[in-house]
């Protein structure tokens, strides 16, 4: 049996508790937390698949890098540090991101394809996030692919 993405979570607290590494198991401790409250939200309780997982820890990671820029800005680098490391730590259970220029090359395309279905101003942007987003998906966030966008229309 194939294990599965919260498994190997629960596997690696396991192991980051034996191995007394405080960092590593108080992050999977709180992505695992926000793995629950997500399976058990909503009328009923349901077991999450692995993108739903993939998707809760995602959103985990954003918020570290979102707590490490208000911490840098704030003047609190040691606490901006953890939760980079603590992002870092996230960053191993979610596909490799894309770089700037392969990011590039799919938006690139995507916009040429967009402009020959007919797209222009406003509604070009919609049509190219729809065609991006399928493929980018978890391996780009929005904001990135958004500005990708808007460069290559000129906006």
């Amino acid at each position: 049996m194939t294990t599965t993405l919260k498994q190997r979570l629960q596997d690696d607290l396991t192991a980051a508790i034996k191995g007394r590494d405080e960092l590593r198991s108080a992050t999977l401790r709180l992505t695992l937390s926000a793995v629950t409250m997500e399976e058990v939200s909503g009328k009923t309780a349901r077991a999450l698949s692995d993108d739903e997982v993939q998707k809760v820890i995602a959103r985990e990671a954003k918020k570290r890098r979102e707590a490490a820029d208000a911490f840098a800005n704030g003047g609190r680098a040691a606490q901006a540090e953890r939760e980079l490391a603590e992002g870092e730590i996230l960053a191993a259970y979610l596909p490799q991101q894309l770089t700037d220029d392969e990011l590039g090359a799919i938006v690139a395309e995507a916009v040429k394809e967009a402009v020959a279905g007919g797209a222009q101003g406003p509604r070009a942007m919609g049509a190219v996030m729809k065609i991006v987003n399928p493929q980018v998906a978890g391996r780009a966030e929005g904001g990135r692919v958004a500005a990708e966008v808007k460069r290559l229309l000129g906006g």
